[in-house]
């Protein structure tokens, strides 16, 4: 089965079930977690295993999150994020979107 990827590393979104914002850092074309990780925190409704997952850095939290596509959105607030790990990962902030320190592949 082809997946989509709906984001992209960079990207702000905003979580529909916890109401954070935060910015992609990374992505796994499906859930590469453990079966014990995913037991314990998805008690909101086990979102499917064969679809993206995402790396996200939580906004004013200092915390990072590991979320299914299907419980993130594009935040359209444009205003960037907070968070002690962002100079780990991006070099700029500009129109909405981080640019990643690092080359993909």
């Amino acid at each position: 089965m082809q997946t989509t990827v709906n984001f992209t590393i960079g990207q702000i979104v905003h979580h529909l079930l916890f109401d954070y914002r935060g910015v992609i850092f990374d992505v796994d074309a499906d859930f590469q977690g453990t079966e014990e990780w995913y037991e314990k925190n998805t008690s909101t409704g086990a979102p499917p295993k064969d679809e993206p997952w995402y790396h996200v850095l939580i906004d004013d939290d200092g915390r990072v999150a590991y979320v299914a596509q299907r419980n993130i959105e594009t935040d359209l607030s444009r205003e960037p994020i907070e968070h002690p790990l962002l100079e780990n990962f991006f070099i700029n902030y500009e129109d909405g979107h981080y640019q990643s320190r690092h080359a993909l592949n």
